[in-house]
């Protein structure tokens, strides 16, 4: 056994080694030296051997500094860098390694091929982009000061039922549920419908925080010419509410959390109430919020509300009600939705061509407003008018309908 050895071993070979000279002075048993090795009596007699034989050396393994076994030859790693060289220069790792493939019946993995063109400088490894570090942002100080809305579609009624989306809104200080929904799909009415719960319940928040689906925002640069504003941020900002769209999930981190807990919880509750359909479930809401918001709600840093009073100028009918714009024609006609409407007036010449306000809602008959006031109307049921008949009885029996046909004149066009 050598004096002095410098050797490099791993973790499992140092305690090994540590094992042998306890053993070496007596103060572990075999059995008691397997059972820390946690390797059986007879292996630890032959590394036992192998250590009285051969010293510290003894306890390395003998594969380390070996190839290995699924090697891939240096004759073929040379005649592939040579066509990679020549034949597929400035080719990408993927595309050269389906051409080896069709071309040259050379089978390679394109991670192989990728490792050896970087050894080789025929291929600069892209870099890896740093995750993002989200810092955590204090909590509102007061209740109202913002709300976190988002939508969660999910398999809320698991097999009883269709899958569909609850939306809802928290507040960002207190982490209270101030209303939800359940809906088939993710849409403006239904998050308007949540919206005017919170109204009603408990005023006017100061911000509504949300993400950048095409219900909040204005995505497509084509239609941001035009208006540039989604009928939900009309409604926001006739209501005085700031409309704030999230760049990452992260950042509305309050709602995002509360999704999953829902799909935890709220699944598991109405499983046990045996609720299978949207109606059920919203009527079942209430109840479930209330022990919910017992159980999570935080204490806000200000007693203070800041949720707004609704003004008396604030008609949630007529804020919510969708608005387009329509011309009047001479005939102070205009079609909306494919029914024709006429705008009863005592004084028709001022509203000749002029541009109304139609106020709609589903289910609902429509309003039109010019200027802001209401103008009558009534909708226009055009007469099908149709060509003559007249009847011609040539045939003996029969009595059939035909149009009535207009000879050309001698010096017509058609001649």
């Amino acid at each position: 056994m050598a004096a002095t050895e410098n050797l490099r071993m791993s973790i499992k070979e140092a305690d090994r080694l540590g094992i042998m000279r306890q053993m070496d002075k007596n103060n572990l048993t075999p059995r008691k030296a397997s059972e820390e090795l946690g390797i059986s009596l007879k292996q630890l007699r032959r590394v036992r051997k192998r250590y009285l034989k051969e010293g510290s050396a003894g306890l390395i393994s003998k594969k380390r500094g070996q190839p290995s076994g699924n090697k891939i030859g240096t004759k073929i790693r040379t005649e592939v860098i040579s066509l990679l060289r020549v034949k597929y220069s400035g080719f990408g790792p993927t595309l050269a390694s389906e051409k080896l493939i069709e071309r040259d019946n050379i089978r390679l993995s394109i991670e192989t091929l990728r490792k050896w063109m970087i050894e080789e400088c025929l291929w600069a490894p892209k870099k890896k982009k740093g995750k993002r570090v989200y810092q955590r942002r204090e909590r509102r100080s007061r209740f109202g000061d913002m709300l976190q809305g988002d939508g969660s579609p999910h398999a809320w009624f698991e097999e009883r039922g269709k899958k569909c989306c609850l939306i809802h809104f928290i507040d960002d200080a207190t982490n209270e549920i101030t209303s939800a929904k359940f809906a088939p799909t993710e849409t403006t009415e239904g998050y308007l419908s949540c919206l005017r719960d919170h109204l009603q319940r408990y005023g006017r928040p100061l911000s509504l925080y949300v993400d950048k689906h095409g219900i909040f925002k204005v995505n497509k640069e084509e239609i941001k010419k035009g208006i540039g504003i989604t009928h939900f941020g009309r409604v926001a900002k006739e209501l005085g509410i700031t409309l704030i769209c999230a760049h990452s999930p992260q950042a509305k981190g309050r709602v995002e959390k509360s999704n999953g807990t829902l799909q935890d919880r709220l699944v598991k509750e109405m499983r046990l109430e045996g609720i299978s359909g949207i109606d059920e479930a919203n009527a079942f809401l209430p109840q479930f919020l209330e022990k919910y918001n017992k159980r999570f709600r935080k204490v806000a840093g200000s007693p203070e509300d800041a949720n707004r009073a609704m003004r008396k100028t604030d008609d949630l009918d007529r804020i919510f009600a969708r608005k387009d714009r329509r011309k009047l024609s001479k005939d102070l006609t205009f079609q909306h939705r494919g029914i024709l409407y006429l705008i009863e007036s005592k004084t028709p010449n001022q509203l000749r061509y002029a541009s109304v306000d139609v106020l709609w809602r589903v289910n609902q008959p429509v309003e039109v407003e010019y200027n802001g006031k209401k103008l009558k109307y009534k909708i226009w049921e055009e007469k099908t008018y149709e060509q003559p008949l007249v009847l011609n009885e040539k045939e003996i029996g029969i009595v059939c309908l035909t149009r009535k046909h207009k000879k050309p004149s001698k010096y017509h066009p058609w001649h």
